[in-house]
C-alpha cells in the first residue's frame, strides 16, 4: 500500500474515531435532560414500556435529544429492566444521571395526609391522591385486612387503626403494603404508656378513638374537649346513654344536618347512642391525636350533661343536675329561635 493510501486511511480512521469518541461523549455527558428547565416529577406507571417512557419524555420536552437517551438506554439494560416509581428529574441532568436514578428505583417519597373523613371510600380518595393505585384497590384492601386481621378491627372500626399525620411512602406501593405501613404506624402510636392510659381509663385503644370521635365532633375547643370526654366517661360507667348529637348525624347519613330533632333519635342504627347505651360500634369520623389525647387525659368531674351555650360560641354549659340541663337547653333553643328568626327576616329583605 502506498504510503499516501495509508495515510489517507489513518486520518479517515482517525477523524471517524475522534468524531465516535467526541458523540459518545456528548451521549454520556452533555445535559440532555430538562436543559434550562426547572425540576421535574416523572412517573413510571405499573406496566409501562420503554416506548411510553420515551413519548413521555419526548412530549413532556423533559429529554432534548431523544435518540442520544434511548441509545444510552438500549446499551445500558436500562429499557428492559424499567422500574415503576415516582422520580425527580433535576435540570440539566446527563443522560447517564438521569438512567442511573431510574434503573436504580431511587424513587421521590410521596407525602400521604389524611384527616377529616367520615367514611372508608372518603379516606380511600383521600390517601391514593399521589399513589399508583385506585381508590377502589385500597379500599378492597382495607377491606380484606378488616376481615381477616387478629388485632381486633373489623369493617366498623377499621378507621381508628389510621393516625391523621404526614406519611412518606413510594408511588408505587401496593395497597396491601400501604395497609400493613398503616397499622404499623398505629402500632408505634400506641406506646406502652398510651396503652397504659387507656387501660386506666377503662377502655382498648380502639374504644378510645370511638370515644375521642365524639368528643371531636361536640366541640372545636381544646380546652373543653378533655371535660367532654369525662363526661362522656361519667355516662360510660354508669350505664347511661351517651345521647351525643353526632351520633345521630352519622346515623342518618346527613352531615350538612345542623339540628337533631325528636324523630332523629328513634332510628334505629348502632350509632344512635339515644337508644342504645355504650359506644357505637365504630368512631364518627377520624379523631385527631389531640382529640385522642383529650380522652386519655380527661378531666374528672361530676358532670353527666352538657348544653351548647347561648351565646353560640361553640362553648358548652356542663352540669349534673337535669334540672339545670333543662334550664340551660331553654336558654339555648330561645337562643337559636331568635337567630333563625333573623335570619329569615334579613333574606325577606333582600
Amino acid at each position: 500500500m502506498k504510503p499516501n493510501k495509508r495515510l489517507i486511511i489513518f486520518l479517515v480512521v482517525a477523524i471517524l474515531g475522534i468524531s465516535f469518541s467526541y458523540y459518545a461523549y456528548q451521549i454520556v455527558y452533555t445535559p440532555n435532560i430538562l436543559v434550562d428547565h426547572d425540576d421535574r416529577l416523572f412517573i413510571i406507571k405499573e406496566g409501562s414500556t420503554f416506548k411510553d417512557i420515551q413519548r413521555e419524555l419526548h412530549e413532556s420536552r423533559i429529554v432534548n435529544d431523544l435518540i442520544s437517551f434511548s441509545f444510552l438506554a438500549k446499551i445500558t439494560g436500562y429499557a428492559d429492566e424499567l422500574k415503576p416509581g415516582r422520580y425527580i428529574l433535576r435540570r440539566n441532568m446527563t443522560n447517564l444521571q438521569a438512567l442511573k436514578i431510574l434503573k436504580s428505583g431511587k424513587q421521590e417519597p410521596v407525602k400521604v395526609t389524611f384527616n377529616n373523613v367520615r367514611l372508608i371510600p372518603e379516606l380511600a380518595e383521600r390517601i391514593t391522591k399521589n399513589l399508583g393505585m385506585t381508590p377502589e384497590e385500597f379500599e378492597a384492601a382495607l377491606i380484606k385486612f378488616a376481615m381477616n386481621n387478629s388485632y381486633g378491627f373489623n369493617k366498623d372500626n377499621v378507621m381508628t387503626m389510621f393516625i391523621p399525620n404526614t406519611y412518606e411512602v413510594y408511588y408505587n406501593v401496593t395497597p396491601e403494603a400501604l395497609v400493613e405501613r398503616m397499622h404499623s404506624e398505629y402500632d408505634k402510636f400506641w406506646t406502652e404508656e398510651r396503652k397504659a392510659k387507656a387501660k386506666e381509663v377503662g377502655l382498648t385503644p380502639i374504644e378510645v378513638s370511638i370515644l375521642a370521635s365524639i368528643v371531636q365532633a361536640e366541640t372545636i375547643n381544646a380546652d373543653e374537649a378533655p371535660i367532654i370526654a369525662g363526661l362522656y366517661l361519667n355516662r360510660l360507667r354508669k350505664g347511661i346513654a351517651l345521647q351525643a348529637d353526632p351520633t345521630l348525624v352519622f346515623a342518618v347519613g346527613d352531615f350538612t344536618l345542623k339540628r337533631v330533632l325528636n324523630v332523629h333519635k328513634e332510628i334505629d342504627s348502632p350509632y344512635n347512642t339515644y337508644k342504645y347505651p355504650g359506644l357505637p360500634p365504630g368512631p364518627i369520623n377520624m379523631p385527631e391525636i389531640r382529640s385522642i389525647q383529650a380522652v386519655l387525659n380527661y378531666t374528672p368531674s361530676n358532670y353527666y350533661y352538657m348544653c351548647a351555650k347561648e351565646d353560640f360560641s361553640g362553648n358548652h354549659n356542663f352540669t349534673n343536675s337535669y334540672e339545670e340541663h333543662m334550664r340551660n337547653a331553654a336558654r339555648y333553643q330561645k337562643a337559636l329561635t331568635i337567630e333563625q328568626q333573623k335570619g329569615a327576616a334579613l333574606r325577606d329583605s333582600q
